[in-house]
C-alpha cells in the first residue's frame, strides 16, 4: 500500500474487509474525501471528569468508576454546558498492520465550542489510535459555551486513516507552494504553513463573534434556525486589534485564503504555545480540494475558534496563530471537498456554525 492518508475509495475497502464496521452499518454519506464521520450511539454517560483508559484498561471499566448517570439519546437529550459526557460510537475498528488513525471534531462541532475528543480502550492520548487497534470508539463531549440537544446517529467527530507517515517537510511544502500557491500572500513556512488572524476586513468593521454566556439550548438538527444575535455578540474594530477576555469563546477568521490540492490533505496544529495566553480551538481536518479550483473553490479562509486563558490578551491583525500541516494522500480521492458533496464551508469567510442564521 502507498504511504499517505487514505482516500474515500480506500475507506470503502476497509469497510468491505471488516477493518471498519458499525451497527447500524456505515452509510455512504459518512464517507468524506479523506475521512469518515462517526455516529453517536444510543446512550451518553455523564461522568465526573474527563479521562483516558490507560494501557491495559477498557473504557467500559473506567465508566463504572466515573459515571454519575446515563442519558438516553434515542429520542434526543440535552447535554448541559460545562458537563462531561462519554458516548459509545456506532463504529468499531480492527485496524490492519501499518494503518493508524487520528480523530478530530467536525467543523460545526468546533464552531459551537463543543469539545469533542475520541477515546479508545488502552488509550494514552486523545484522538490518536495506534496501528492494529481492535475495539470500540467513544466520544468524550463537553459543551463549553452552549448546551446542546443531541440524538443517536448524529456526527460530532470524524476519523482519518494513514498508512505510514507522509507529512511534507518545510522544503517539500515550499516546493509545492512554488508549483501551486497554497495561500494568498507570502507563505510563512515553519513546521507547516502558518496562518494569521484577520482584524482589518476589506469591507466594514465586523471581525468576529463572541459567544454570549447565558444563551439557550441549540438543537443540532436545526439548520439555519437560530438568530445569531441570540447566541453571539458581534465584534467590531477599526484599529486592527481586539482584547480577548479570559474564559470567553470567539469565532474569528484567518487573513489568508488557503488551498488544499487534490493529492494532499492537511490538519491544523498550534503554532507556538508561547505566542500568548490563548488557544486556537479548532476542528483540524482540511480535505483534498478545500479551496481548490478543481473543486469549485478560489481559496477558502480558515475559521478560528479561539479561547483566552488566564489573562486578557491583545490579539492584533496579522498575528500568526496556527499552522497547517500538509500530508500526501495515498491516492487521489474519487471525490473532492466541495465537488458534488455536501460541503458546508467551501469558499467560506467569517462564518458561524450551520445552525445559525443572520438576525
Amino acid at each position: 500500500m502507498t504511504t499517505g492518508v487514505l482516500p474515500a475509495q480506500a475507506l470503502r475497502r476497509l469497510i468491505a474487509n471488516g477493518a471498519l464496521s458499525a451497527a447500524p452499518a456505515i452509510r455512504e454519506d459518512q464517507i468524506q474525501p479523506a475521512s469518515l464521520d462517526l455516529r453517536l450511539g444510543p446512550v451518553a454517560y455523564r461522568v465526573r471528569a474527563s479521562f483516558l483508559a490507560g494501557r491495559g484498561r477498557k473504557v467500559a471499566d473506567r465508566l463504572e468508576e466515573f459515571t454519575m448517570h446515563q442519558v438516553n439519546l434515542a429520542g434526543g437529550a440535552v447535554l448541559e454546558k460545562n458537563c462531561v459526557y462519554v458516548i459509545p460510537l456506532a463504529e468499531h475498528l480492527s485496524l490492519p498492520r501499518g494503518i493508524t488513525a487520528v480523530a478530530n471534531a467536525k467543523s460545526s462541532s468546533g464552531r459551537l465550542d463543543l469539545l469533542t475528543r475520541t477515546i479508545t480502550d488502552g488509550g494514552i492520548e486523545f484522538d490518536r489510535i495506534p496501528e492494529g487497534y481492535t475495539g470500540p470508539l467513544y466520544a468524550e463531549v463537553c459543551p463549553r459555551s452552549f448546551s446542546v440537544l443531541v440524538r443517536e446517529g448524529q456526527r460530532l467527530n470524524q476519523i482519518r486513516f494513514r498508512h505510514g507517515q507522509a507529512v511534507l517537510s518545510d522544503a517539500e511544502l515550499a516546493a509545492l507552494h512554488a508549483r501551486e500557491p497554497l495561500v494568498t500572500g507570502e507563505a510563512v513556512i515553519s513546521e507547516g504553513l502558518g496562518f494569521s488572524v484577520d482584524l482589518r476586513p476589506a469591507q466594514g468593521t465586523l471581525v468576529g463573534y463572541r459567544a454570549k454566556p447565558h444563551a439557550g439550548v441549540i438543537d443540532l438538527d436545526r439548520i439555519g434556525h437560530y438568530p445569531a444575535s441570540d447566541f453571539w455578540e458581534e465584534l467590531h474594530t477599526r484599529d486592527g486589534r481586539i482584547i480577548l477576555d479570559p474564559g470567553a469563546f470567539y469565532i474569528l477568521v484567518s487573513r489568508e485564503a488557503v488551498t488544499i490540492p487534490p493529492d494532499y490533505a492537511a490538519e491544523m496544529a498550534p503554532y507556538l504555545a508561547m505566542v500568548g495566553e490563548f488557544r486556537v480551538h479548532y476542528a483540524g481536518f482540511f480535505d483534498p480540494g478545500f479551496g481548490h479550483a478543481s473543486a469549485g473553490g478560489a481559496g477558502s479562509r480558515g475559521v478560528l475558534e479561539v479561547r483566552c486563558h488566564e489573562a486578557p490578551f491583545v490579539l492584533e491583525h496579522g498575528q500568526v496563530v496556527g499552522r497547517l500541516v500538509y500530508e500526501r494522500m495515498a491516492e487521489r480521492p474519487e471525490t473532492l471537498y466541495g465537488a458534488g458533496i455536501a460541503s458546508n464551508y467551501q469558499g467560506q469567510g467569517l462564518k458561524l456554525a450551520k445552525q445559525f442564521r443572520p438576525g
